[in-house]
């Protein structure tokens, strides 16, 4: 198989933890006999200091041309600490999911066994977890329309959502229910919020299309505790923007750290795949940074965009195997863990290429 694949490292931590997500992609192309090219391109803030931009016109090009894009982190501490400033890293990322119509994020929380004690999280509770999340991905507060009133004191943000826009990702988590457990999860606030009494409606609506999937309708509030409570009664969750980007960053203490979490943003084009960390600046150029959900978002890729699902499972399975070999970074590390086993970014990135290719 050929495909191209373009490379946005962004910000932060993002050009650490890709470069290992590359290396495995070549390591892929090497051991199954598919011939991957590669280019890179800029976004966030490092497009904003070259260009002037957070996704300048050449980056959203090559995105469009490629076949899929391995994608890093955008953000940048400058910004977080200047409410005002008028050109931010996000908003390429925000620009990038409407201009490629990346309106479904899955979130995969599937937790290994090696890490059952990485979490706060008792390991009876934890073990067997699994769980796939649908976030709606282009609509929302981050889309809808914003205002300063009242000479700044007062400002507003519109939770906003069109009856086809929740259509077309809860379809997605209908079909993706009848490939798991067949049980389907759908989180909202219809008890307060219009836009979630048209979501609540939009799967009231599709269900009967799909009588082999069980659906439960859950306030987001009480999804956040059942998750941490129960999370094994979840299979196929979906969700709204905001409500997908807090409940999936909670759930990553399922799964032990968000350093161990992929994520694939697909739509009508070309799919982006990405650790769902931030850029992390507190650590970046420190060489700590866990590279394991880049490479487990190299599966996604692989499965997803192009169908490699053999080639998807070697690296699940070079993960799984570094892990009950006791190697750790930092982040998943606890007090029994051997120092020795204890690993920098591209250190890891060593030992599940040697699984891949011994």
């Amino acid at each position: 198989m050929k495909k191209h694949i373009l490379v946005v490292p962004g910000d932060g931590i993002g050009a650490e933890v890709t470069t290992v997500g590359k290396q495995v992609l070549e390591a892929i192309a090497h051991k199954f006999g598919h011939e991957f090219t590669y280019d890179e391109a800029l976004i966030g803030h490092v497009a904003i200091e070259a260009t002037g931009s957070p996704l300048p016109d050449e980056t959203l090009a090559k995105m469009k041309n490629a076949d899929a894009v391995l994608f890093g982190a955008v953000g940048h501490p400058k910004y977080d600490n200047d409410p005002s400033a008028k050109v931010r890293p996000e908003q390429g990322l925000l620009k990038m999911r409407k201009e490629l119509g990346l309106y479904a994020n899955l979130r995969p929380i599937k937790l290994f066994d090696e890490l059952l004690d990485a979490s706060s999280i008792k390991p009876e509770i934890l073990r067997g977890a699994d769980i796939l999340f649908f976030r709606e991905l282009t609509g929302d507060v981050y889309f809808g329309k914003r205002e300063r009133l009242d000479e700044g004191n007062t400002a507003y943000d519109t939770m906003i959502y069109s009856k086809y826009e929740v259509e077309r990702i809860v379809r997605k988590a209908f079909e993706a229910a009848r490939t798991r457990s067949k049980k389907l999860c759908s989180v909202d606030k219809a008890n307060v919020l219009e836009s979630s009494r048209l979501w609540r409606e939009v799967v009231q609506a599709l269900a009967p299309e799909y009588p082999d999937v069980t659906v439960e309708h859950q306030f987001v509030d009480a999804t956040a505790m059942l998750l941490i409570k129960d999370p094994k009664r979840f299979d196929v969750v979906v969700t709204g923007n905001l409500f997908g980007d807090i409940l999936t960053d909670e759930a990553s203490q399922i799964a032990g750290s968000m350093g161990m979490l992929a994520s694939a943003s697909v739509g009508d084009s070309t799919g982006v795949y990405e650790p769902i960390h931030g850029s992390a600046h507190d650590i970046t150029g420190k060489g700590v940074a866990n590279p394991l959900a880049s490479v487990l978002s190299v599966a996604l890729l692989l499965d997803i965009s192009f169908g490699l699902k053999a080639e998807a499972q070697a690296i699940i399975d070079a993960v799984d195997a570094v892990l009950k070999a006791g190697f750790r970074t930092g982040d998943i590390a606890n007090s029994s863990t051997s120092p020795d086993k204890i690993l920098g970014t591209g250190a890891m990135g060593h030992q599940i290429l040697q699984q891949l290719i011994p």
